[in-house]
């Protein structure tokens, strides 16, 4: 799976890597803020075939729009992601770049914990950290409206149905994205048994734009060449940490 991943390649760099803008998406609008942590959840940067010329933040876990409530899918699998329900739709339409430049592992400790002891985090990276795109989904999911009673004098002087002052705020619509997982390489392989379908940069503009069975024939397995894995901080297990020591690494 793909559940932490790493994007500090300066925005000016991202944006001549993927032609896109990416100078919006900082605190108030400002530049894109490096990231050694990024975890589901959270607002991140993805590139969408509506708007490839401008990177855009979306919340990482895919809420498919037929929910009835807020599902936080990290990751779709790609033997099934036409047949799923959750996927289908977002796969036949709505494909997105996830841009990253490294991603996290976690390998059973060998320890006296023994498998059951604590993880050891790996971090993924080409061994010149450069970014790379991951094959992503994205949907847009609005919140069932509340049903109203008409009870209380607000239903007949004025007021809400509920009972409030006014009118309420439409429910926000959550733009929310999934990354497509598929078998690991050799190298990954030793550290989990699937992992995020990395595209090769002449193949982006085809999991935007091209058909679902162009689109289908890009999820497979990422070659090991160039690839590099090595033990990090622990500190990588917890979200709020998130600082560049995090993918130095630990003996």
């Amino acid at each position: 799976m793909c559940g932490r991943y790493t994007l500090f390649t300066p925005a000016a760099e991202l944006e001549r890597r993927f032609d896109a803008d990416f100078s919006h998406l900082g605190p108030d609008g400002g530049p894109l803020q490096p990231r050694y942590n990024c975890s589901p959840g959270q607002d991140l940067p993805v590139i969408t075939a509506e708007e490839p010329d401008r990177a855009t933040r979306m919340e990482w876990g895919l809420t498919p729009a037929f929910a009835t409530e807020s599902r936080g899918l990290i990751n779709a699998r790609a033997e099934t992601v036409r047949e799923k329900r959750s996927f289908a739709d977002a796969f036949e339409r709505q494909r997105c770049l996830v841009p990253a430049d490294g991603f996290y592992e976690w390998v059973a400790g060998s320890g006296s914990g023994g498998a059951g002891g604590e993880k050891t985090p790996y971090r993924v990276a080409f061994e010149d950290d450069r970014p790379f795109a991951m094959a992503g989904l994205y949907d847009r999911w609005e919140p069932p409206q509340p049903e109203t009673t008409q009870t209380g004098l607000g239903a007949f002087g004025g007021g809400a149905a509920d009972g409030s002052d006014g009118p309420q705020d439409p429910p926000e619509v959550i733009e929310s994205f999934t990354v497509v997982t598929t078998e690991p390489n050799d190298l990954i392989a030793d550290l989990h048994h699937r992992m995020a379908v990395m595209l090769p940069p002449d193949a982006e503009g085809t999991w935007l734009h091209g058909d679902p069975d162009e689109a289908a024939s890009l999820l497979t397995t990422h070659p090991d060449d160039e690839l590099t894995a090595f033990p990090v901080s622990t500190r990588v297990n917890t979200p709020a940490n998130d600082d560049p020591a995090l993918i130095e690494p630990v003996a």
